[in-house]
């Protein structure tokens, strides 16, 4: 009984923290966070070099972003809730845009390289939309690229032994040249968005 009513909270609780993560980032990146005593705000960069796997063996860099519009999320495969939803939802976006999708990058990126290896991101991509890329990599490599891209991320220890990440989860669109432009939004018909993203082609 203990546990049917410890599980749901721990989710909720993961839930608000990403929601205020998120919440946090998008105050930040916006310049509604400042900094130096002035009142003053400067927007943070977003992205930088990297260089990753994808679940097919294939290297992806930054350099992969430029000549196409850019859906990127950090997540990880044991999520329970929040990234499978996520990665249904932008499924769904490239559904909506039909052939315009081969013309989009969207990719999956692990927040967790000790447990999601290209074969674990591979399977777990599979019932996904098949333009997604999953992107993985050695510690150091992952933690280059949440430092470039704002990202937090932590390893969160349960009683039996296994752990959750704590992560911010905003979906982050990039322009054709490879530069951050705004968090992207979910929240509306896979159709809208679709919509919106075809702007930036």
């Amino acid at each position: 009984m203990t546990n049917r009513v410890t599980r749901p909270l721990v989710v909720f609780a993961a839930f608000i923290s990403s929601l205020a993560i998120g919440l946090t980032l998008v105050l930040w990146l916006g310049g509604g966070l400042t900094g130096g005593g002035l009142g003053k705000s400067t927007p943070a960069k977003i992205g930088g070099p990297f260089q990753l796997t994808d679940q097919t063996g294939q290297t992806v860099t930054e350099k992969s972003l430029v000549g196409r519009p850019t859906l990127i999320f950090f997540g990880y495969t044991h999520c329970p809730d929040v990234c499978p939803t996520s990665l249904f939802e932008m499924s769904e976006v490239l559904r909506a845009m039909g052939k315009d999708a081969d013309r989009v990058n969207a990719y999956f990126v692990s927040v967790d390289p000790e447990r999601d290896t290209q074969a674990v991101m591979k399977e777990y991509l599979s019932s996904f939309d098949p333009h997604l890329k999953g992107l993985t990599g050695d510690a150091a490599a992952v933690a280059k690229i949440l430092s470039g891209y704002r990202v937090f991320a932590k390893k969160i220890p349960q009683k039996d032994g296994d752990y959750s990440m704590d992560h911010t989860a905003l979906i982050y669109l990039m322009d054709r040249d490879g530069h951050f432009v705004s968090p992207f939004n979910l929240n509306r018909s896979p159709e809208a968005a679709a919509a919106d993203l075809k702007r930036y082609l």
